[in-house]
Parts: structure tokens; sequence; C-alpha cells
């Protein structure tokens, strides 16, 4: 079965619409001529659980799906659960409990990136390219090339930068892939660089394949704007053997107020944990609540909490991110402590001392820690 949990407020009859969903968004209703066929037809219908009023004035609703209902993926999964009904007033999706088989399992998750890194003792620092757009290939081996020497582990492009005519995706994969080359050579490391995987459904999967076969070591997607299927194909590509790092842009249009307190949508820990989770991705950005989105510690730490769960699947790397810099890593590292990606963009590359100094900082922060 698959478990959903929704919110309702005070204003709304909660467990009517609950009995609404249990049947309008599984077999709906029957006439007479279907009487000989009502046990098949009660098979597919959803059951409300519980209906439990909050303190606030608000009731959570709890409806168990037959998971023979969807076709085992998200997409089918979120037409169910709602899809027409989002239409339909006040509702928030805030849990989702999948079984551990649902969906597409990642290729690596916490663990394989580990080992991809071959770093296992302290968190990992990743970079992302700045300025996000005007750079050309060359700009960004430079500046790849720099950081790496540096010490960084990851980098990634910036999500706004897609395959555009100025700095082709393929030529900052070839520029990029002769400094990991050289860099692995020097000091025996291979830096993975991220490349954002851009492009038109019927596309992706080809454009995909073809950046690894030119040196690509690792993936960025957006996973909202470009959809959770798209995602799932990613991962499922027997010839796509790198990790995948989704990244949260559009994710606020489905998830309202940073704290989940809104009465539409579909909340962050559900969006960014439990369905990447199930859609096979390998780490996850999300923002941090010490940086520059007024994103709130508890949502924060809910995703967290579902990305590292190993219940029956590899955890995923959670990427706490946006404006995260040294001053705030002991912070971080405090509530995630070793299996953590430290994201730095600006704090990087804008650092006054240059990139180089940047890198450097975040590592002596986490020396600081104890971690490293």
């Amino acid at each position: 079965m698959i478990q959903v949990t929704y919110r309702f407020p005070a204003s709304v009859d909660a467990a009517k619409q609950a009995q609404v969903i249990a049947i309008g968004q599984t077999v709906g209703t029957w006439g007479t001529s279907f009487s000989h066929r009502e046990q098949q037809l009660r098979s597919h219908l959803a059951e409300v659980v519980e209906v439990v009023a909050q303190p606030d004035g608000s009731s959570l609703a709890r409806i168990a799906f037959p998971a023979a209902n969807t076709e085992g993926d998200i997409g089918s999964l979120l037409t169910m659960i709602f899809g027409k009904y989002s239409l339909s007033g006040p509702a928030r999706v805030v849990d989702v409990k999948l079984p551990n088989d649902y969906g597409t399992r990642p290729k690596f998750g916490s663990q394989g990136l580990c080992q991809r890194t071959q770093i296992f003792d302290r968190p990992l620092v990743m970079a992302i390219f700045k300025p996000a757009l005007g750079l050309t290939a060359a700009d960004h081996a430079a500046l790849l090339r720099e950081v790496a020497l540096a010490g960084l582990d990851l980098i990634k492009d910036d999500e706004i930068l897609g395959n555009l005519p100025g700095c082709p995706t393929l030529e900052r994969v070839r520029a990029c892939r002769a400094v990991i080359d050289e860099v692995k050579h020097t000091n025996g490391r291979e830096i993975l660089y991220a490349v954002n995987v851009t492009g038109r459904a019927d596309k992706l999967n080809g454009f995909a394949r073809q950046l690894v076969q030119e040196g690509a070591n690792a993936l960025l997607f957006n996973v909202l704007s470009y959809g959770y299927s798209s995602l799932e194909a990613l991962a499922a590509d027997p010839e796509l053997n790198v990790p995948i790092f989704a990244h949260p842009a559009l994710s606020g249009a489905l998830g309202g107020p940073s704290d989940g307190s809104g009465d539409y949508g579909i909340d962050y820990s559900v969006t960014l944990g439990t369905l990447m989770r199930h859609a096979g991705a390998d780490a996850v950005l999300y923002p941090a609540h010490y940086g520059s989105l007024p994103f709130s510690a508890a949502t924060e730490f809910r995703i967290r909490d579902i990305l590292r769960s190993e219940a029956g699947r590899p955890a995923l790397m959670p990427v706490p991110s946006a404006g995260v810099n040294a001053n705030v890593v002991p912070r971080i590292l405090q509530d995630y402590g070793n299996d953590v990606v430290l994201n730095a963009g600006s704090a990087i590359f804008d650092h006054p001392q240059g990139p180089a100094e940047g890198v450097r900082a975040m590592f002596e922060a986490m020396h600081r820690a104890g971690y490293g």
C-alpha cells in the first residue's frame, strides 16, 4: 500500500474530503450495471485510515492507496494522490510512504559517491561555477583548474546554465575533462564535474549519453523543471553510469512557504525528499536554513532525514545549499556530521583573495570543526 497524509485547514471538513479523495482519486463511483464486479472495483478503492484534529484547528487525514493503481513510477503516483484533487481547494500533501521497491533505485547514493571520490573520512566540498552565465568553455576550464588544484572535490554548473551558443555544454565537458585528467595525473584524485543536462524529453537521454561518452563524470538535473519521469529515465539508463545531482529549481511553486505551513501544494519533504529518493537521484540539493533563502530548519532536517534513510534503499547524499560559506560550515557539520556535501558558489568564486583561497577557507573551517 501507498500511504499519503493530507493536511486540511480548519475551514474544511477533513473527514468528508478524505473520503472524496479515497473514491475520486481511485476507482470513482459505479452504477448497478457494474454490481456483478463490485469486489474487483472495491479492490482499487483507497481507504481513509485516520483523520486527526491538530491543535491549530487543522486536520491530518491519512489515506492508504493500492500500489496496483499506479505504474510503479512517480508520474502515475502524483496523478493518483493529488492530480485532479489539487484543483479542488485547500489541501496539502505533507507525507508519502512508499514501498521500498517503488520507483527507480539510484546507481550510487551516498556511499557510492564516497567511493567515486575515494573520500570517506570527511564531508565533500563542492563549488558552483560563478558567474552563472557569460563564461566560455575555456573560462570554465581555467576556473576549474584553479579550484581543483586547491583541493576541491566536486564542482557543478549553475542550474541556469543550459546548452547555450556562447558556451555549449559539450564544449564545457571537453574543456573541463582535460583539466580533470590533468589534475588526476598530478595528484591522483578525480574531481567530479556535475554538468547540467538540459533539452527536450525526446533528446534528453541521448544528449546525456553523449556527454558521458565525452568525459562527463557526473550530471546535474533540474528535476522539477523537466519532470520526475525524466530523472527516472536518466537514472535507469545503463549507459549513464555517473552520479546524478538533483537540483530543487521550481520546487517552491509546488511547496509554497518554506516552513511548509501553506494550505496548498506538496511539502518539500515529499518533493525534495521522498520523491527524489524513489526517482533515482544520488545526491539532492535543497536550501539550507543557514543561508540566503528563507528556509526553515525543521523543513531542511525532514528532507535530510528522508534522504539518509536506509530502509530498503541506498541512502542519498544531502547537499544543503544557497548562501553556504565558511562561516556556516561549523553549524552544518554539527547538524549533518560527516555525510554531507558543503556546496558553495559565491563564497568560493567571489572570495577576496581568489577562488583557490575560497576553497581553502572551506577546508580550514571544516578542519577547525574537527573533520578532515
